[in-house]
């Protein structure tokens, strides 16, 4: 790989440093990695826009066809365009509600547990959740999937795209993690995808059905861009790391791919108190912290660990014996790694229950449930002295119910 650059020269390469925008109060200048990701976005002038009269078609078939197809399978009721934005200043109510449809529609068949806690929101917020979902979903499809998302007119050898993964690439620590057409194509893929978000915040509006909600979503609970844009480069991050060595340096990764999750939620389920974000943060962290733990097995299997190395090496555990599988059972240091691992997240989980007395009591059942899903599976490892290794741990069906109950009585009617 060539010598990293100075990153000031990268970005006077063709980013504007003056797009970064910043969540908190801060002294501390936006690195040049976090410069070159905020800076995307897509104009009039640089995508094909659809034709006033073509908008028309669209929106009867969105009407007519909805988001299911004939065999019950999820459709995109805009899928025939092949243009990437509309700019006309508003778009019709009816698409809109079409693509929140669609929206919800993933989320019902994706989400799982998440679905659970969602779906008793008030509507406005519900939907809200269910689009914000559906980004970080179609984000995690292609960063760690198979899923590929279609860009009118953008490709991976297309010259912005290859700029930009350049320029990520140099300024990233080591080099790539996955192979290199992946790299490019993923990189290039979540490069449009910013391109995408983009147009929440601006005057034109994405004919992709995610980001029509998600504009609709940002306007109407003000959400700052820059918890979207970390999200993804969490995302990216995966392409460039797959080991760390301090735990502070896995919180920086929990925070970008878990803990803007939190903080984008409590901006639509509404907060009063200032400390509601510090609480977000920490339950981001507990459930990112409780998934590394559950997922150790599987990660292993594609050489990523993200157990921090110097906590494993205090209990004698090295990376070969994290790839070792059920071997690792028998290993005199997992059982206390795992104890203190799970103390810590309970630590961070008790910070997180402190969030729900500062929300809406319409709004509080959604984070309960989340936050109880996850420590009845971190409660399940303990029990199982850290076997992660023999099954997934997963909550049945029947708990899922159960618990869903249990937590929309106390935090929706009772006092807590």
């Amino acid at each position: 790989m060539a010598q990293r650059q100075d990153s000031d020269s990268v970005i006077s390469a063709g980013y504007d440093a003056e797009r970064s925008i910043s969540l908190f109060e801060t002294d501390e200048p936006a690195s040049g990695i976090d410069r070159v990701r905020s800076a995307v976005s897509l104009t009039k002038e640089a995508a094909r826009a659809i034709s006033i009269t073509a908008i028309e078609a669209v929106r009867e078939g969105a009407l007519f066809m909805g988001v299911i197809g004939n065999r019950g399978q999820l459709v995109n009721p805009f899928r025939h365009i092949d243009a990437a934005i509309w700019t006309e200043p508003d778009v019709p109510d009816d698409m809109t509600e079409t693509a929140y449809d669609y929206c919800e529609e993933l989320t019902r068949r994706e989400a799982g547990n998440f679905y659970h806690s969602f779906k008793y929101l008030p509507n406005l917020e519900r939907r809200a959740i269910m689009a914000y979902y559906a980004f970080c979903r179609r984000a995690d499809d292609i960063a760690d999937g198979d899923y590929e998302d279609v860009f009118p007119g953008g490709s991976t050898d297309e010259p912005e795209s290859v700029d930009y993964r350049s320029k990520i690439e140099l300024l990233s620590p080591g080099r790539p993690v996955v192979e290199r057409s992946a790299y490019n194509d993923k990189m290039s893929q979540l490069f449009y995808y910013r391109k995408k978000l983009s147009t929440a915040y601006g005057d034109i509006t994405s004919t992709d059905p995610i980001f029509m909600a998600m504009k609709d979503t940002v306007e109407t609970f003000g959400i700052p861009r820059q918890l979207l844009d970390d999200m993804v480069s969490g995302m990216e991050d995966d392409f460039h790391r797959n080991r760390y060595e301090t735990f502070e340096d896995l919180y920086s990764y929990c925070y970008r791919v878990a803990s803007t999750v939190g903080l984008v939620c409590i901006e639509i389920y509404g907060y009063d108190d200032q400390r509601a974000r510090e609480y977000a943060e920490s339950w981001g962290v507990f459930m990112q912290l409780t998934n590394i733990l559950r997922d150790v097995a599987e990660d292993a299997e594609r050489d990523r660990i993200y157990l921090p190395l110097d906590d494993l090496a205090r209990f004698g555990i090295t990376e070969e014996d994290v790839k070792s599988g059920k071997e690792l059972l028998k290993h005199p240091g997992w059982k206390p790694f795992v104890d203190e691992y799970i103390e810590r997240c309970e630590g961070y989980r008790e910070k997180a229950f402190k969030l729900l007395p500062m929300l809406d009591r319409s709004s509080r059942y959604s984070p309960a449930a989340m936050a109880s899903f996850y420590t009845s599976i971190l409660k399940k490892i303990q029990k199982r002295d850290g076997d992660v290794f023999t099954e997934r741990i997963q909550l049945s069906k029947t708990e899922k119910m159960v618990f869903a109950a249990y937590v929309y009585v106390r935090y929706r009617f009772l006092a807590l």
